[in-house]
């Protein structure tokens, strides 16, 4: 339960931080970078030491982490993106309801059996994701006009945040144990980190981007949570093996329900009918997932 709770609240504040970001004017994307730099390093101290050696390179889980790592430093971008034009709640809904996808591959992959409330569940969470990412402006002529292209974000992150939950867990069941737990995620974080650099170096040179020594604080500010929010994760499904159907739901839910009650909360952020619905659909759509 601990590390379930560790998973919602740390998870729910990487939706949240993109917010402090936009609202005190740092870059995003630097911040990102030092973000995954901020992993590496909070990883290696928990670890004991930097994992990654020649040795590491030979483990079957290393192109994995390489891979998780890329689409780690995509995923960031999209979601502080989509947080900053379409808000906390959409984000929030958009990547979590991608649970959808890690079920599938749960009944594929491990034979978990697909009841038909969990059946009805994954087409409740699709309209859910659909009335969740509504702009609210079709339903709202006061509400802040936004470019339509802005909208395919959510799906993108669906599909990614999807993606990368079924990898955590093939990954998680196929490779990792307590010995090599933290080597694999600092690799990952290294990959994503080593990504966002050369992505950043190519900015400044051509000068598209300054530097903004800013960053490296909320950077950190990013970081620790962000790595321990995977720790946690991960902690969760070792735990509750053959249980991913039901465990991953769970945490998603709390995620959607925590983020959206915090962005009222903190940045008194607005949603019309529509979308209240929308959430209100997916907290349905989970259960039905989780418990059906």
């Amino acid at each position: 339960m601990f590390f379930l709770i560790g998973s919602i609240v740390l998870t729910s504040w990487l939706t949240l931080s993109f917010k402090v970001v936009e609202r005190l004017g740092v870059n995003t994307y630097q911040s990102i970078v030092f973000n995954y730099i901020t992993c590496v390093v909070t990883g290696s101290f928990v670890n004991g030491a930097f994992p990654i050696d020649q040795q590491a390179t030979k483990e079957p889980w290393f192109v994995w982490a390489l891979v998780m790592g890329g689409i780690f430093v995509s995923l960031f971008n999209v979601i502080a993106v989509t947080t900053q034009k379409l808000g906390v709640a959409v984000a929030s809904v958009a990547n979590k309801l991608s649970l959808v996808i890690p079920f599938l591959f749960s009944i594929y992959l491990y034979n978990e059996e697909a009841t038909v409330f969990k059946i009805i569940g994954i087409v409740a969470a699709l309209v859910a994701v659909a009335f969740t990412c509504w702009p609210a402006s079709a339903v709202n002529s006061s509400a802040k006009k936004v470019n339509a292209g802005w909208y395919l974000l959510p799906v993108v992150i669906f599909f990614a945040s999807g993606l990368l939950d079924t990898m955590i867990k093939y990954v998680e069941s196929s490779f990792i144990g307590t010995s090599n737990h933290n080597a694999y995620l600092i690799t990952a974080f290294a990959s994503a980190a080593s990504f966002g650099v050369l992505g950043l170096l190519y900015l400044l040179v051509t000068k598209k981007a300054r530097f903004d020594v800013r960053a490296i604080l909320t950077g950190i500010m990013i970081g620790v949570p962000n790595y321990f929010s995977i720790w946690c994760l991960m902690h969760v499904l070792k735990e509750n093996t053959g249980n991913s159907s039901a465990i991953i739901p769970i945490n998603n839910t709390g995620i959607v329900l925590f983020s959206t009650v915090a962005a009222l909360l903190l940045f008194n952020e607005k949603l019309s009918k529509l979308n209240w619905l929308g959430i209100a659909l997916s907290v349905l759509a989970i259960a039905l997932i989780a418990y059906g």
